[in-house]
């Protein structure tokens, strides 16, 4: 959308100057000559930026600058005076200014401020929406967020929900796969039976397999009494299987059996236990290719994946990042008996600008850090994770030497694919030539990175 501006100078010759300046720069431009006509103008339309000249007759830019923030305080105002002091500069940022600038000026260095200010001003609009929606927002169950990747997400879970058939869901580590099982859960006929939920990754493969089918009296040392396994525990419910991936290769033919008979011989015993549980797992790994390098049984994924889910990663999600952080803002304002109740715009820009590798869990991580750390009504730059507060999009990680400045490298493949993408103006098929990989992986790669593919390219890029 473009940014509105109004230009204020008492100069007839200095407003024509920036109007059409601001307008080869892609503002839509209005210009005044006085104060109280940008008053009387501003009543009737609505701006996104004022720049505003200093030293006028009648009413100054400073006291212009204050009589806005009172009426329009969403409003970003820009004071520029060829007059220029420290005195004056604080004068104007303690008057509610967004920014100083000082005559002469460089044109494109105004527009850049300008173009600044329109972001600011945006921000504190979405961040004071988010603020007064997030209690009112209607959850998708625990998850949270209305971008287009979540949205595909909603949609396809009110699709299958009803039914019995077995989900695998992956995506990254931290983007919430748990909430989205306890979702479809919470939306099928088997709500009123129990979620079990289990991680293979936190046990060995004997212990895992008790766990899973129980054991009869006297089965191992510690076996004193005879156990339920988790998938008589989950009757009539879900099994969530997490980190399915990391199943031990010797158990799994023994949960293929178990999902094709719809029974459970618990170690030890001799008689097999029939269960009615939904089974949900899920993996941050490529499982297909798991199974085609025979890491990972070829009918078992199979039977797992009839339907597939994929939890977008936090960067693919555009503005949720915002509407997620206030929502963990209002639970750790409450927990933590602070009175912090939203962002300043300066956070939001930064939290949008951060490509979250840790996903949801690190944004978490983050807002709860800067919660506890916060010493007024608002969360302010000094009050984030030093590694979110200093982040910069012109940041290279494996050009720096600290530690902290480095991104896993999925990251950087994942940056480095949308450049070339972005590079050769997305020709599949050259962007697939110049990267050395298939059409396929491709496509894969482009649909984890929440870039839209129609469905003719699909079938082409997958075939």
């Amino acid at each position: 959308m473009t940014a509105r501006v109004l230009v204020v100078d008492d100069d007839p010759a200095e407003c024509s100057l920036l109007e059409a300046s601001l307008g080869t720069q892609g503002f839509a431009v209005s210009a005044v000559t006085s104060a109280e006509a940008a008053l009387e103008l501003l009543m009737g339309a609505e701006f996104d930026v004022v720049v505003t000249d200093l030293n006028m007759k009648a009413m100054t830019g400073i006291q212009l600058c204050e009589q806005l923030i009172a009426s329009h305080p969403d409003v970003a105002v820009v004071v520029v005076t060829a007059f220029g002091s420290i005195q004056t500069a604080v004068a104007a940022i303690r008057s509610g200014a967004y920014d100083f600038q000082s005559k002469p000026f460089d044109l494109q260095a105004l527009a850049l401020t300008v173009e600044r200010a329109a972001k600011h001003r945006a921000l504190t609009k979405e961040v004071t929406r988010l603020r007064r929606i997030v209690a009112d927002t209607e959850r998708f169950e625990e998850l949270l967020g209305s971008s287009p990747a979540m949205k595909k997400v909603y949609d396809l879970v009110d699709r299958i929900a009803e039914t019995d058939a077995s989900v695998l869901v992956t995506g990254e580590s931290g983007t919430g796969k748990e909430l989205l099982a306890r979702a479809i859960h919470q939306r099928s006929k088997r709500r009123a039976g129990p979620f079990v939920a289990i991680n293979c990754a936190a046990m060995t493969e004997t212990l895992l397999e008790s766990e899973l089918f129980g054991h009869a009296k006297g089965a191992f040392t510690d076996a004193k009494t005879a156990r339920r396994g988790l998938f008589v525990e989950a009757d009539r419910g879900t099994l969530f299987l997490d980190e399915i991936g990391e199943l031990p290769l010797g158990l799994q033919p023994k949960l293929l059996r178990a999902l094709q008979e719809r029974k459970v011989r618990p170690v030890g015993g001799n008689v097999e236990v029939p269960f009615d549980a939904r089974l949900v797992c899920a993996t941050n790994r490529d499982l297909e290719a798991a199974a085609q390098e025979s890491r990972f049984r070829n009918d078992l994924f199979y039977r797992i994946n009839v339907v597939h889910l994929h939890m977008p990663s936090l960067r693919a999600r555009g503005a949720d990042v915002l509407l997620l952080s206030q929502a963990f803002l209002v639970r750790c304002a409450h927990s933590f008996d602070k009175p912090v109740r939203g962002l300043a715009p300066e956070v939001a820009e930064r939290l949008l600008a951060y490509p979250w590798p840790g996903n949801v869990r690190e944004l978490g991580n983050c807002i709860e850090h800067a919660v506890a750390v916060s010493q007024g009504d608002c969360l302010t730059l000094e009050d984030l994770p030093k590694k979110v507060r200093d982040f910069s999009q012109s940041q290279v990680s494996i050009a720096g030497t600290e530690p902290s400045s480095f991104v896993p490298l999925g990251e950087m493949e994942r940056r480095y694919i949308l450049r070339v993408f972005e590079a050769l103006d997305g020709n599949k098929s050259l962007v697939a030539h110049t990267l050395g990989v298939d059409r396929k992986t491709l496509y894969r790669k482009l649909k984890e990175y929440g870039v839209s593919v129609d469905t003719h390219e699909a079938r082409g890029l997958a075939s």
